[in-house]
């Protein structure tokens, strides 16, 4: 299976790694053989029709800062240009998320699937802004559009949803989808420390970017908040449509008094059929969603089978790394081609 790689940063290297090391297993048991004949990143690009030398393209990247490294050459324009003139079969989008109009993934996401490429992406812009166009136009080219790892990174809310609950109708869901404010919320309980002492800690430990605003603002977890709905309750939402409040405001008397209620302040995402709001709110400390650090966690109430809740970790390069192997193997998976020839 041919990929073209649109983004190299921390994820695009754990992919790459995974690759690498697990290349005789996939092959084995999945019969995928994957060639990465394409790679771009903000200063560069990388091409092999036969499959980049992928110990090499690592290299390139760690000592020169660019994939440009691996070699000279320049047959394209631009990205788009080389995602609509590459021969592959799935295209995989890493650049990273905007909110205000989603590009380039959009760009790159619809010349993917115009050329007829399946899609991968963890990139939470397009599927945030666009997610019914975007859906629509896999449709159309008959290709797959797979995004897992936009939501918990290396664990499978999306999938858990779709599929461990299939027969059943999910009512409503609630949880924490962002695992910056988990940890900063958390830190001030345990240490008893300011917001701004948690944010400091947080970047110094590289759980925030140098400017949070996405997370802190309640943003990133309003634009899975929208994936999920859209994509489990079958919701025609953009984030437009969140209620949306950020934790800037939760002081420590906040926390201190929650805590004394056995209660946590978490930010709280909430779905059903009429609300969509992203909040800080207190929840009692047994209720399985009050998870600490960076976890993640989603409770789904269901029609029959009642509330069930799946956690662990929302980031990472190596936990959404892997999510993104689990959508290139069900892309393969739902392929028609014997395997040898897809392989």
């Amino acid at each position: 299976m041919r990929i073209v790689l649109v983004g190299f940063g921390v994820v695009g290297q754990s992919f790459v790694k995974i690759l690498l090391s697990k290349s005789a297993e996939l092959y084995s048991t999945f019969g995928l053989n994957p060639r990465v004949v394409a790679c771009v990143d903000s200063d560069g690009m990388a091409v092999s029709p036969g499959g980049l030398d992928l110990g090499r393209l690592l290299e390139a990247k760690r000592t020169k800062k660019s994939v440009s490294a691996y070699h000279d050459k320049r047959d394209y324009l631009n990205t788009t240009d080389l995602i609509e003139n590459t021969e592959a079969e799935v295209m995989i989008e890493l650049t990273p998320t905007n909110l205000e109009n989603g590009e380039p993934g959009i760009s790159h996401i619809v010349s993917a699937m115009k050329t007829k490429k399946h899609v991968i992406t963890v990139n939470k812009g397009p599927m945030a802004l666009a997610f019914s166009s975007l859906i629509e136009l896999s449709n159309y080219n008959n290709v797959r559009l797979a995004f897992s790892g936009t939501v918990g990174g290396g664990t499978p809310i999306l999938e858990f949803a779709k599929k461990c609950l299939r027969g059943d109708r999910i009512l409503s869901f609630r949880g924490i989808l962002n695992g910056t404010t988990n940890y900063i919320l958390s830190k001030m309980e345990e240490d008893e420390i300011t917001f701004q002492e948690a944010l400091a800690d947080a970047k110094q430990k590289g759980y925030a970017e140098a400017s949070p605003r996405l997370d802190i603002e309640g943003y990133d977890a309003a634009a899975k908040l929208v994936i999920m709905a859209n994509w489990i309750m079958s919701r025609k939402v953009s984030i437009a449509d969140v209620t949306r409040r950020g934790i800037l405001d939760v002081d420590l008397n906040a926390i201190r008094n929650a805590h004394h209620d056995g209660k946590a302040i978490r930010l709280i995402a909430y779905c059903d059929n009429d609300e969509l709001n992203v909040m800080p709110l207190e929840i009692k400390r047994d209720d399985p969603i009050c998870v600490t650090g960076t976890l993640n966690a989603v409770t789904f109430s269901s029609e029959y089978s009642g509330e069930k809740t799946i956690v662990g970790r929302g980031a990472g390069g190596l936990e959404t790394a892997s999510a993104i192997l689990r959508d290139l193997i069900e892309i393969r998976d739902s392929i028609s081609i014997p395997f040898d020839s897809m392989a």
